[in-house]
Parts: structure tokens; sequence; C-alpha cells
């Protein structure tokens, strides 16, 4: 039954099609989002995403501002703030104001990207074992991506952003150092170097949710699990490790004051439609623009699925982003929901975020009025 099922939550990374701007994007974005609390989705995140032409989603607090102020009951927050380009202060001020504006409805999702040097990063992206598939409780955990990588290619990019946005890989604490840093200023328990008190007025006692995302079983699991927050696991970005994510979360997991148990929130990639075949019509233009990301090129501007059709593709191709296809939950919207309450068997998760990208914004609308009326967001 509906009731029995978890919260649905929207992961929005205002994506630009071909064809439209920045500005329609993030305008679909603030549309979006009206649907999504008129539907009954529980959050609204908007990811973080830097110097690609097919996401406009770069300064996250600015635009949850914005939904907030178009919103109001949904949940508003971010999915996740890539931590290593931002100090501690600066991150809890802007989400301490926009918690201040909007209590109880805020979010601040935390990502590890910026703490791990280029030439690194590039090498997990581009070395990782390729590993055999398996079904978990009806949940296909795919092998690693088999592949090569243009890791040259990786590392250039991931410089460049490095060195633009101010990456600090050697800030002090580390990752988990400076979430701990932002829970202090939240607190109103932050101490400068002599020991003083440090007062971050507009974020102490900020009425806030704070989250950890990660992709793995490596720091960011560990950090939520230590810190007593609640964890985002990534399925639709890497569904090879989701589940060894989660239970590095939970094994690290000491209850705090700000959660007694255990909580965790996973993501999937869906496109939900009236029938299977226009479903996967619009999903397909997805392997495309997956592609893009993980030749190391960043998310090109959503095509089509004509100009997806006539793009230039080889057996390589196809395998570079297979498990992400395979994983990706695509038809009506009973087929979608059993392949979620699937996801939600197999990790155990507390509430799912749902994430889709159609070329067409309406069709994205629909598809979120599809699901949420087959698993009963609204009730």
């Amino acid at each position: 039954m509906a009731s029995e099922r978890v919260p649905l939550s929207v992961l929005d990374l205002a994506p630009v099609v071909t064809g439209q701007t920045a500005a329609d994007a993030l305008r679909n974005s603030v549309d979006l989002a009206r649907h999504a609390e008129r539907l009954g989705y529980h959050r609204y995140w908007v990811a973080e995403h830097h110097l690609v032409p097919g996401v406009a989603a770069a300064s996250p607090a600015v635009l949850i501002a914005s939904l907030a102020a178009a919103t109001t009951r949904l949940r508003v927050g971010s999915g996740a703030i890539l931590l290593g380009y931002y100090s501690p202060l600066s991150v809890a001020e802007q989400f301490g104001t926009i918690a201040q504006l909007h209590p109880g409805r805020v979010d601040l999702g935390l990502g590890r990207s910026g703490f791990v040097r280029a030439d690194e990063l590039a090498k997990r992206f581009t070395e990782k074992p390729a590993g055999e598939p398996k079904t978990v409780r009806g949940l296909l955990i795919p092998g690693r991506p088999r592949a090569k990588f243009d890791r040259s290619r990786f590392a250039a990019r991931f410089e460049e952003q490095h060195r633009l946005l101010g990456a600090r890989d050697d800030a002090e604490g580390g990752y988990t150092g400076q979430v701990r840093a932002i829970l202090d200023f939240l607190d109103g328990t932050y101490r400068g170097h002599d020991g003083s008190p440090v007062h971050a007025t507009p974020a102490e006692h900020a009425d806030l949710e704070v989250w950890v995302l990660g992709s793995s079983a490596g720091e960011s699991a560990r950090a939520a699990g230590e810190l007593g927050l609640p964890f985002t696991a990534n399925y639709h970005v890497s569904p090879s490790t989701v589940l060894e994510a989660v239970e590095a979360y939970r094994s690290a997991f000491v209850p705090s004051a700000r959660l007694a148990r255990p909580r965790v929130l996973v993501s999937a990639d869906v496109v939900v439609a009236e029938t299977a075949d226009v479903a996967r019509e619009l999903a397909s233009p997805y392997a495309a623009w997956v592609h893009s990301i993980r030749s190391g090129r960043g998310a090109i501007e959503f095509p089509t699925p004509e100009q997806a059709r006539a793009l230039p593709w080889t057996g390589e191709d196809e395998e570079l982003v297979a498990d992400r296809i395979a994983t990706q939950f695509v038809g009506t919207a009973d087929t979608v929901v059993e392949r979620l309450e699937a996801l939600r068997a197999a990790t155990g998760a507390d509430e799912l975020l749902v994430t889709t990208i159609t070329h067409d914004h309406a069709d994205r609308v629909r598809s979120f009025e599809l699901l949420a009326g087959a698993w009963g967001a609204w009730g």
C-alpha cells in the first residue's frame, strides 16, 4: 500500500537541453519545484556542476533560495555542495541565511569534491576494476565499466576546474574536519585557533538538516557515520558501489544529538511515461549524455532522441555507459515503482531520491506526475 512506502524526493541538475539556454533551465527548475510540492514530493535538491554546457546548477545556494521563495512547504536543499571549493564558514552562513528565512525547510547536503587532487580523481574514474554483475533482492548491482576511460582528458579537465574554483585539497582537518566545522558553526560552538569562540550569526541555530552524500565506502560514508548524520548513497551515479557505501555508513554510525539511528536516502535515475515505448524514447538520449560525462568532456546539452540517434556510436561507447543504462528505471509508472521498491528493499533506504532528465520539460513534469500518482506521494 502507498502509506507503507518511504517518501520520494527529487534531485534536479537544472539540465540545459539543445535549443535552450541556462535561463530556460533555471526557470524550468523553479517550475518543476512547484509541481513537486503540488504532487507531494518530500524534498527538492539541486546538484552542483561547473564548466559544462549541459547543467545550469552551478550556484546551489542561490538557486535553493529562489526555490524556497517559490514554494511554501517543500524541503529544498543541495545534493551536494562540493565542499572542497568552499570554506566551512561560507557554507554555514549561506545555508544558515536561507534557513533563517525558511525555517524547517532547508537541507545542506555535502559532497567531497575538491578535496581530491585532479590526477587522483582522474585515476579513480579511469582505473576502476570491472567486477561482475549481481542481483540483490531484485536490484541489479552492475559490474564497474570495463571500457577504457581517457585519463589524460579527465585529469586536464579536473585540474582546470580545481584551479578556477580554488580547490581546498589541503584544508585543515580534511573533509571530515570541514564537515565538523560546519556543524560547530551551526551549533554556535566553533572555536578559533586561540580557543576563543567564533560566531557565524546567520548560521547559529538555523533550523536545517545536514546530510552527507557519497558514492563509495570511503571517507564520505565514514564521516556521515562518525558524525551521526544522515547519508545519501548515489545509485544513479555509481550503482556498482551503492551497497558497500550504505554498509560502510551503517557500520561507522555513532548516535548524535542530530540523529539517533542511521538514516539512508538512495538516489535513482528514472523516466516514466504512459507507455513503455514512449518512456524508452524519452530516455534514449541518456546514453549519449552519460558518455559525454564519462569520456571526460563534461555533460553536453541534453539532445533530442533524434539528435542522439544521429551521433556516432561504437561498441566501446556502449560498454562505457552500460552500467548506467541498465540501472536507469524506465517504463510505465507501475514498472518504475516496482524497481524503486527493489532499490529500497536492497538498500534498506528510509527515503528515495529520483532524478529525471528529458529533452522536453513537459515530459519531465509528466514523469514526476505519473510516478507520484503510482507511489501515492501526495497521501
